[in-house]
């Protein structure tokens, strides 16, 4: 495990905190977090797709207002800026999930704890809930195939005061993931998904059945309008990358989408986050708020991801990486930097808002 407190205070921007994470981290935990499936195509075409968008900028625009504010699900977020659900940050600082969310909780962002933290739930939520400008607390969760486990997960989350479910539906099986394999990483004793001790022990693996007979416990549509039932929580899907698939969502009565292919660790050569995100939002035709991650790492990024049809975004391995170079603290850093490179893009584009973003601030050719 890496990680330190010290640290991150000549990190000029995100590169700098992934380099310093890097010195910190053994080859296996690194191989964990940096890495994505197979050839990693994705996990570079994620952030070549951010990269690849143009901005086409206005000027001598009246900016006297100009704010990041953000409406979403009943709630004003200072930013449109929440946690990815990652697991086992106890591999990156000794405070894991419960570190990063309150750096969060500080800088008025949100945050979504996944359902493989290696701290408990209520314990992320005690930091979190105790911070007046904090932003949204949401939970992530994986349908295990037993309703009765997964139900009551769902009512922990629903006691401890989360405000919203967010369930993962691109990962009925994990990726191919050479790096991790090549580099020999497992947990270490001490880190573990806390909420799946005493979880109902899977039938043994069917050699003769595809992936090893694990597909028969994969959620289906029914599994989500079984879910949608059982909470008064808002219920977000997470992995969409398909038009007919979102408007399936919204029919079954989801409250939002994030459209995901998880950080390009599942399924290698898939679509770009976006690039599917546009295609989603015209679809949709703003029936549903649209969130994304995938490869955001600067202000740039959240400004091009508001232009096509994003309400917010969600950060995965750049916070993290800022967790394992200089803690808690490192995270809070990279948050507020964020913040004001987004406020620097608006103002360079002639936006007051991320109202005022739409696809023409982007290249013609988009």
């Amino acid at each position: 495990m890496g990680g330190h407190l010290s640290g991150g205070a000549d990190a000029a921007g995100p590169a700098d905190f992934e380099a310093q994470a890097r010195e910190r981290l053994d080859d296996p935990t690194w191989a964990w977090l940096a890495g994505g499936a197979a050839d990693e195509i994705s996990l570079r075409g994620n952030r070549a797709a951010w990269e690849a968008l143009a901005l086409w900028p206005h000027v001598l625009r009246p900016l006297q207002q100009a704010h990041t504010r953000v409406e979403l699900l009943g709630r004003t977020l200072a930013a449109p800026l929440l946690l990815a659900p990652v697991a086992y940050q106890r591999l990156l600082h000794p405070l894991g999930e419960a570190g990063s969310a309150l750096a969060a909780a500080t800088q008025g962002a949100g945050v979504v704890l996944s359902a493989m933290s290696s701290i408990a739930l209520e314990d992320v939520a005690r930091h979190v809930l105790a911070e007046p400008a904090r932003g949204p607390l949401w939970f992530q969760l994986y349908l295990s195939g037993d309703r009765g486990f997964d139900l009551a997960l769902v009512q922990r989350a629903e006691a401890a005061g989360f405000e919203a479910l967010v369930l993962t539906v691109d990962a009925p099986v994990q990726g191919v993931r050479e790096r991790e394999r090549r580099a020999g990483f497992r947990l270490p004793d001490g880190v573990a998904a806390v909420h799946f001790a005493g979880a109902p022990v899977p039938p043994p693996p069917d050699p003769a059945a595809m992936c090893a007979g694990l597909l028969a416990r994969a959620p289906t549509w029914d599994d989500v309008a079984w879910l949608r039932a059982q909470t008064r929580l808002p219920l977000l899907l997470k992995g969409v990358l398909r038009a007919d698939d979102a408007r399936q969502a919204a029919a079954l009565g989801a409250a939002g989408l994030v459209i995901s292919n998880h950080g390009g660790r599942t399924l290698d050569t898939v679509t770009p986050t976006a690039t599917a995100l546009p295609r989603i939002a015209d679809a949709l035709g703003g029936a549903l708020p649209l969130l994304v991650d995938g490869g955001i790492r600067r202000g740039t990024d959240v400004l091009k991801a508001a232009a096509l049809g994003a309400r917010a975004v969600l950060l995965g391995r750049a916070p993290l990486f800022a967790l394992a170079a200089a803690g808690p603290q490192g995270v809070a850093q990279s948050l507020r930097r964020l913040r004001d490179e987004l406020e620097i893009a608006l103002a360079l584009t002639g936006c007051a808002s991320l109202a005022d973003a739409s696809r023409a601030l982007l290249e013609p050719a988009q």
